[in-house]
């Protein structure tokens, strides 16, 4: 049983929604009447000082993180072969291919068929490494910049330490070193023996 009554305006505004009226009222105005503009689906225009879109027949605010949202969650379906996507590998296949596990298989098997796989998986292979030490070099650098001149002691005492870490010197053996990393890890992409 349902605890809620409809009323009128709900009933119009979900025909207006099933005839592809989305931007039909539901509703008899009388008064003041703002100048109408028609928006199809998909249009984003700004109104209110807010930016507004409209998605699946439905008014609503447009977000910079839109194109972000729509890339982290997961779809219903494979954009690539259409197939459920319920397999416990989907989700992870779906961030790195933007296909689920079985289409990455049979790709897979495609580009080992044509001799191209060992350049592929060199590729993705660097590309983890290139983000590891993408990540390494944010992390120590923030930790280098962080100060460490006290710290508090288990009992809950205040140190104060004298000397530390010359962060100039740091940092340039950090940027010399991951640049060495680079590079090789470049060289291992491109499959140059050279080093």
């Amino acid at each position: 049983m349902l605890k809620k009554e409809f009323k009128r305006k709900d009933v119009e505004r979900m025909r207006n929604l099933i005839k592809g009226k989305s931007g039909e009222s539901a509703e008899t105005q009388v008064g003041y009447t703002s100048k109408k503009e028609n928006h199809q689906e998909g249009d984003i225009w700004e109104e209110g000082g807010k930016k507004w879109t409209i998605k699946n027949g439905i008014k609503q605010t447009a977000t910079k993180l839109d194109k972000v949202k729509k890339e982290a969650i997961l779809p219903l379906f494979c954009p690539n072969c259409k197939s459920l996507m319920k397999k416990q590998h989907d989700p992870k296949m779906y961030k790195i291919h933007k296909m689920c596990f079985d289409c990455v298989i049979n790709m897979e098997a495609k580009l080992k068929i044509k001799g191209e796989y060992e350049d592929y998986e060199r590729n993705i292979i660097a590309k983890n490494a290139e983000s590891y030490l993408d990540d390494l070099e944010q992390y120590l650098l923030e930790a280098i910049n962080t100060s460490n001149t006290q710290y508090v002691s288990e009992k809950g005492e205040i140190e104060r330490w004298k000397g530390g870490v010359d962060k100039e010197k740091f940092t340039k053996d950090l940027k010399t070193n991951l640049a060495q990393f680079r590079k090789q890890v470049d060289n291992y992409k491109n499959n140059n023996t050279d080093d």
